[in-house]
């Protein structure tokens, strides 16, 4: 039986659930008929790859300073009009925190990372009362986070200024490009990667909402790194200097390796550390991606590109299964960005990350003091 005859013998239901949640067969079947084949020529960028040219990088406007006064206040403006939206990835398969939901472990003490980013999201709203301004909360969810987050969130999801909307989900295969079922006997289907945000986004409807009401930026951050609140300095910054995209970057201390920015073919993109040409050396790249994006909303609504869909191997049990993702830092690609370099360490750092639990009991002293600071404990 062939790829496209086995999806098409699924029961109705799994075929539903598949395509309400942008399921695209034929992507799928043309995929399969390359695993391993293309690997390497269809994960690595192809052409002239180099180091950001020294002026393709800029520096976060300090605190104390006339420019950070300048980029607060219009910022600030911006946010008083409401012109603003939060958008947190919280998808994924929920495997790295013991099989718990990241969104609602402990970040500190009786406050989940949900709770400090609700935290955050009423700090915003308190700078900007005056005005009668919100600032949307949208959370990026997939099939395994989405229930319990809402569980979580309870009434206060109205689905404007607090609203879930799922990501995609395709199906696992095997290396012989089969469908790999799972030990139940079902399809395995999974989430497709932090690429799926902008078809996400638009099928939920929240953008376009948004950009009726007036809204101008969509503020993307990662749920686990809590450094990435929205920042009204930063935020001016972006406005200021124009374009449609403004990445976050911090400077690498030690081994940290990551994807960052690169010029490709003479243009500056975001890239993944192994989507880079062999031979290209990383070191020659001083700083990496935080996943944080400052995106023009009506630039975002109206992008269309041609994903590239990376082919990567995973464990499952015993076996082994074949599944493509896509990332978001390819949004580059089309829409030409301004690269940011941000603070890493003390109050002001906008980078702490927590993959894994141990991480967490690492970074928690940081994590409280930053969430005293800008106001996410209430």
């Amino acid at each position: 039986m062939s790829l496209a005859e086995q999806i098409d013998a699924l029961p109705a239901p799994v075929l539903k659930r598949l395509h309400d949640r942008g399921f695209d067969e034929a992507r799928l079947v043309q995929r399969a008929a390359t695993i391993g084949v293309e690997r390497d020529a269809r994960n690595r960028l192809s052409g002239r790859v180099e180091p950001p040219a020294p002026d393709d990088i800029a520096t976060a406007p300090v605190a104390g300073t006339a420019d950070h006064a300048r980029c607060r206040e219009r910022g600030l403006s911006a946010l008083s009009r409401g012109e603003v939206a939060l958008c947190v990835l919280a998808g994924g398969m929920a495997t790295r925190m013991g099989g718990v939901v990241k969104a609602l472990v402990e970040a500190l003490p009786g406050r989940s990372f949900l709770d400090l980013r609700l935290g955050e999201n009423a700090a915003l709203e308190r700078l900007v009362a005056r005005e009668g301004a919100h600032v949307p909360l949208w959370l990026m969810t997939s099939e395994a986070t989405e229930r319990p987050i809402r569980d979580a969130l309870g009434p206060r999801l109205d689905g404007e200024r607090c609203a879930t909307f799922e990501q995609n989900v395709s199906l696992r295969l095997t290396p012989e490009g089969a469908l790999f079922f799972d030990e139940d006997g079902g399809p395995g289907v999974y989430a497709t990667g932090h690429g799926d945000l902008p078809d996400a986004l638009r099928r939920s409807g929240l953008l376009d909402r948004f950009r009726a009401r007036g809204g101008k930026t969509v503020w993307i951050a990662n749920l686990d790194n809590l450094g990435a609140t929205v920042d009204p300095a930063i935020l001016g910054w972006h406005l200021a200097h124009g374009g449609p995209i403004t990445v976050e970057v911090v400077d690498k201390v030690g081994s940290d390796r990551g994807g960052g920015p690169v010029r490709w073919n003479g243009r500056r993109v975001i890239t993944e550390e192994f989507r880079l040409p062999r031979g290209f050396d990383p070191s020659t790249v001083p700083v990496f991606n935080t996943n944080t994006f400052l995106v023009d909303a009506a630039a975002l609504s109206a992008l269309v590109m041609e994903w590239t869909y990376v082919e990567v191997e995973k464990q499952i049990g015993d076996r082994k299964a074949i599944q493509f993702e896509r990332l978001l830092g390819e949004i580059t690609a089309a829409l030409e960005p301004r690269f940011l370099r941000v603070p890493r360490e003390g109050l002001a750092s906008r980078f702490l990350p927590v993959k894994d639990e141990a991480e967490l009991e690492r970074r928690r002293p940081e994590i409280e003091a930053i969430a005293k600071a800008r106001g996410m404990l209430g």
